[in-house]
């Protein structure tokens, strides 16, 4: 299973970006996105922006993200009382 995370690009230089979400910063780049600009959300998978998505879109799976890892931590939590 592959996974991409959404992040907002925050610079670009050449044909890399910083990208940001979360608070993590990364440098990523655009071959596959040409197109992408600051501003833009972007999925990132393997250090590469991979296509531009939809604001709203984006939103949406990093709230995804955050409630999975709200369950692992509870797993986590539960294990280690037992």
């Amino acid at each position: 299973m592959c996974l991409a995370y959404p992040m907002r690009v925050v610079s670009i230089d050449g044909g890399y970006a910083q990208v940001e979400a979360e608070g993590v910063r990364r440098r990523v780049g655009l071959a596959l996105v040409p197109e992408a600009k600051v501003g833009d959300d972007v999925l990132i998978h393997a250090g590469y922006a991979i296509s531009v998505v939809d604001p709203e879109a984006a939103e949406e799976t990093r709230r995804i993200f955050r409630e999975i890892q709200a369950l692992e931590d509870a797993d986590s939590r539960a294990e280690a009382e037992d």
